[in-house]
């Protein structure tokens, strides 16, 4: 990711009970986000929510029995591949039976510095 470029931030609601075949929908989209060379992304777990077709509000509670929780994946990269990552994320999301919500929004990058990799304690 280059800070002189415009950057946008890819923002998708889902629930961490979605699955795309048989897997966390939320994983799938981490790793396919990896794949596909994005500056990062992060997975958010929300404490309460609903959406359009939840009949609940789900919060955690000491009761529940399934563990339905709100998540939001957040994806920060130049606007060009954000575009390009959510044009091929799109007709995964579409096969998917549950609903979701994405976002885009322009993002002012003030810093960004890719880490390193330890070096070995030892090294031959």
């Amino acid at each position: 990711m280059d800070t002189q470029h415009d950057a946008k931030i890819l923002r998708i609601f889902i629930s961490s009970t979605d699955k795309f075949k048989h897997k966390p929908l939320y994983q799938m989209i981490v790793y396919l986000a990896k794949r596909k060379g994005l500056a990062g992304a992060t997975v958010f777990q929300g404490s309460m929510g609903f959406g359009p077709s939840s009949k609940f509000v789900y919060s955690i509670t000491v009761w529940e029995v399934v563990d339905k929780k709100p998540m939001v994946i957040e994806i920060v990269d130049d606007a060009e591949k954000i575009d390009t990552f959510f044009n091929t994320l799109k007709p995964y999301l579409e096969l998917v039976r549950t609903g979701c919500l994405v976002t885009c929004e322009r993002a002012e990058v003030l810093f960004y510095k890719k880490g390193e990799k330890k070096k070995p304690f030892f090294s031959f």
